[in-house]
């Protein structure tokens, strides 16, 4: 059986399978030219359909749009099950959006010796096909397919092209991630097993189990929310499970890391908003408490260790865990306007935190170093460099003017009615964003041109110099070019936000009222 809901559907069928396409077609080039043109040519592809998909999305319309479903394992209920809200049309956006610039700003790495560009631009778009998957997945089975799929490219770009400890990370990478979806497949067989209890017959689709298991008994949903839940709090990550991200982006290429923590990691956030939320109404409001501490905790965990940070890399880590608490906190404070804020920020994150990743990124193909030790000054040497680090800097500690911060306040004033101290402890981590982001940008930026990185710095390691005997250049137009939309899409969106939250903004009433709690700041 085949089963559409308007023209969507082909176009999101596309827009799965033309990565997977791609990637393979460019996994037999010997050319590297070559393999990353058309590596760049299928993602600006890719982003140009995304347009006729958010044209063609009807806010006010049914909760699942796009809708294609083929009967894939009829004896267990399971579909091949696509189709879309507000909040997977948003993040399918942001793919589309930021895998043409990880591979515009990718273009000129150094890969480790032996390691050809095909094998690393194939995995970039298959990859981008594993992430539109999760986001379009309308059976629970199709999505843990794609949820366990994703980490396979992942790994060997981890594995195969990421730093010195490449092997490490990318098995501790693994492994976690590998744990959280085998807990989850339990839940995936509990909710089966659940659903043909009640209704008589077992399903894994999505939109009838949101109808059915309500009414399962709070400990049966507990117990089936756990699954999902320790699943996801390790993909996005929540502290304590946090432990596999910091080394994951440490070693990573620096693409790779742009879509680590830009898009990868809200796989977690939106299983919260997705599943959890939905499936388990009762499971979410007495989990709830838990969740929120996990949330404040690494707000402020994040955030403190992010300021104690000597490698660039890593530091970008910790900013991602302490914003990742606050996505948390936001959809757990139960209100249409925090959980909206949640929802936007997983698309502000990916844009503030990516274009920060990419000019780190710039940094240390300069300065071969990703240490902050190893730098001083360079705002004499490359201001433009400077500036815009400075920019993703003020967007990540969410300037107002700026994107992150309409979803760092939609988070706050949301989750004030119902959780005042949590809010306030949360509001702590704005304070504290300043510290790491600007701390970092004096120690690479200001003061003498001096650092072990800087090429030509005369009298030994540390000792100032003159800035002229450096070599180091500002940024060039590929550079340029890749950070450009960046830039407008953060100053478009810290001054009006309206376009994504008038997409997110149905769905996300309707996440509320499946919980069912009153919106505490009206409405609801």
């Amino acid at each position: 059986m085949v089963g559409t809901s308007g023209n969507g559907s082909a176009l999101l069928l596309v827009l799965l399978l033309l990565p997977l396409i791609g990637g393979v077609v460019v996994s037999f080039f010997k050319d590297d030219q070559l393999a990353k043109a058309v590596a760049l040519t299928v993602s600006i592809i890719e982003l140009i359909l995304v347009v006729p998909l958010w044209l063609s999305y009807q806010p006010s319309g049914a909760r699942l749009q796009a809708v294609l479903s083929v009967d894939w394992i009829p004896a267990f209920g399971v579909h091949f099950s696509l189709g879309i809200d507000g909040i997977s049309l948003v993040m399918i956006a942001l793919i589309g959006v930021l895998t043409p610039i990880v591979i515009g700003g990718s273009w000129a790495d150094k890969l480790p010796e032996g390691r050809g560009a095909a094998g690393f631009y194939s995995l970039l778009l298959i990859m981008q096909t594993g992430m539109v998957g999760v986001f379009a997945a309308t059976d629970v089975f199709l999505f843990y397919v794609f949820f366990e799929a994703v980490l396979v490219p992942m790994y060997f770009l981890l594995g195969r092209f990421g730093g010195p400890r490449r092997q490490y990370a990318a098995m501790k990478f693994f492994l976690y991630s590998l744990l959280g979806g085998l807990i989850m497949l339990a839940s995936v067989i509990g909710l089966y097993a659940t659903s043909a209890e009640l209704r008589g017959a077992g399903t894994l689709d999505w939109l009838t189990l949101t109808q059915v298991i309500k009414d399962a008994p709070t400990s049966t949903q507990i117990w089936l929310f756990l699954g999902f839940f320790v699943a996801f709090a390790i993909k996005a990550p929540l502290v304590p499970l946090h432990t596999w991200l910091p080394d994951a982006t440490a070693e990573a290429p620096i693409g790779t890391g742009v879509l680590l923590v830009g898009v990868l990691d809200k796989i977690g956030t939106f299983g919260f908003l997705r599943y959890c939320l939905p499936l388990f109404p009762a499971a979410s409001q007495n989990l709830a408490p838990l969740v929120l501490i996990l949330s404040v905790a690494g707000i402020l965990y994040g955030a403190l260790l992010a300021a104690g940070q000597n490698d660039m890399k890593r530091l970008m880590a910790y900013i991602s865990i302490a914003h990742f608490g606050f996505i948390g906190l936001g959809i757990f404070a139960f209100s249409t306007q925090s959980i909206a804020g949640s929802a936007l920020y997983m698309v502000n994150h990916g844009l503030a935190t990516g274009m920060l990743f990419l000019v780190v990124g710039m940094v240390i193909a300069r300065g071969d170093s990703r240490l902050i030790s190893d730098y001083g000054g360079l705002s004499k040497l490359t201001p433009l460099l400077a500036g815009l680090f400075l920019f993703a800097g003020l967007s990540a500690l969410s300037l107002p003017g700026l994107n992150s911060f309409v979803s760092e306040f939609l988070v706050l004033v949301g989750s004030y009615p119902r959780e005042p101290v949590y809010a306030i402890l949360g509001a702590v981590g704005m304070i504290l964003a300043a510290l790491y982001v600007l701390w970092a940008y004096q120690r690479v930026f200001q003061g003498p041109v001096r650092g072990n990185a800087l090429v030509g710095v005369a009298g030994g390691p540390g000792a100032a110099t003159d800035p002229a005997k450096v070599s180091i250049k500002d940024l060039n137009v590929r550079e340029k070019l890749v950070l450009a939309p960046l830039v407008v899409l953060i100053i478009f969106l810290g001054f009006y936000p309206a376009p994504v939250l008038d997409v997110l903004q149905p769905t996300v009433d309707a996440t509320l009222q499946s919980v069912g709690l009153a919106d505490p700041v009206g409405g609801n």
